[in-house]
Order: C-alpha cells, then structure tokens, then sequence
C-alpha cells in the first residue's frame, strides 16, 4: 500500500467518525468522535494542502472542545421524586422506554407482578421532564436490591445517577445491590464503582458520594 492511498484512507476515516457522530443520541459522545474526526480531516486537509478545508475543520474541533468544556463545568440540577412502582407515571416511562430498557436490561420484565413486588421507586427530572428512574427494593438493614437504574440517552452522563446515589445516601441507604445481567449496563455499573462480588453488583454509597 504506498503512501497516497494510506492518505486517502485517513481522509475517508476522518469523514465517517464525523458522520458517526451524528448518529449519537448522547450529546457528550456526539461531540466528542466529531471532534475526533475533525482532528483526523483537519491532517489530512493540511498534507494535501487543502487550506480551507484545514482551517473549516480546525474551527470545528475548536467549537465542540468549547462545548465539551461548557458541559463539563455545568452542573445540571436534578430533582427527585419518590413513587410507587405501580404508580401509572412509572409504567408510562417505563412503556416509552421499552425497547431501550430491554438493551440495558434484558432482564427486566415490566409486568405488573415485578414493578408490583418492588417497595423503592424513583423518577429523576431536569428541567420537569423524566431523566432516569430506580426501581427496586428497599431493606430494613439499609439496603436496596436495585431491578431497574434506568437513564434516557440524553443523560448518560452518569449525571443522574451520581445525583440519586447522593440522595439515597441522605434516606439512609447505604448499600446498592444489582443481580441482574448487566448486559452493555455493566460499563456504568463499573463506572460508578460497583464491585462485582459472588454474581451481585455491589457499592457502598458512604465511599464516594457527598
């Protein structure tokens, strides 16, 4: 493979993480393998001497730092709001979200016997519309079994749960636990630093959370 054609490959690379990116549903992803491939078409625009193009693509990466940046520093306010599982608001988040739920989930059956044996449920909202939702049940010894730690694609940030972890610790909840299949979920479970002991998913909420 000589050297143009090596060139070529990096320009065409470049444009499909571009155009990866808007297939994003998550606004911080979207940015970043923009970004990313403004970088990449930004080098090749500058060994092909195609200036313009450089300098359009520089800008670009300079504009989705700038927001990436704004994102970071911006903290976004939460509200929770405690419920019954068989409250009808839940199963419509729930039914609106299925498909998704299922992904993350596959475990999780929404039938009336399941959310109906759970004791624990919360909604998490950002400027009044739904964010996320827990559902499991809750022990005397402080305890919760976690079924469901549900984010929409918009908030996978960890935002929501960093938030309801920091509240749940306030109830008196000091330990989470998830026997589920993690399914691709298990990267937020690790992420939010949860243990993996004898199958369960485990995390103290009095380690990391103020």
């Amino acid at each position: 493979m000589d050297t143009h054609m090596i060139v070529e490959l990096i320009g065409y690379f470049g444009s499909a993480l571009v155009l990866l990116s808007f297939l994003m549903t998550s606004v911080v992803k979207l940015r970043i393998i923009n970004m990313a491939g403004g970088v990449i078409c930004t080098i090749y625009s500058l060994v092909i001497h195609a200036y313009p193009t450089a300098i359009m693509n520089t800008c670009l990466v300079l504009i989705n730092f700038y927001y990436l940046m704004r994102i970071s520093k911006t903290e976004r306010a939460y509200d929770v709001i405690e419920g019954n599982p068989e409250e009808s608001m839940l199963r419509y988040f729930v039914k609106r979200y299925a498909a998704d739920i299922q992904k993350y989930f596959p475990d999780f059956n929404a039938s009336s016997k399941t959310m109906g044996g759970c004791n624990a449920a919360y909604i998490v909202c950002h400027d009044d519309a739904p964010a996320g939702i827990l559902i499991g049940n809750r022990r005397p010894d402080g305890e919760l079994d976690v079924i469901l730690d549900y984010s929409t694609p918009a908030y996978r940030d960890c935002s929501v749960g960093k938030y309801l972890y920091s509240r749940l610790k306030e109830q008196g909840i000091r330990k989470l636990n998830f026997a589920g299949t993690p399914g691709p979920h298990e990267y937020y479970l690790q992420t939010m630093g949860f243990v993996k002991e004898d199958g369960t998913y485990v995390k103290e909420l009095d380690q990391n959370e103020n």
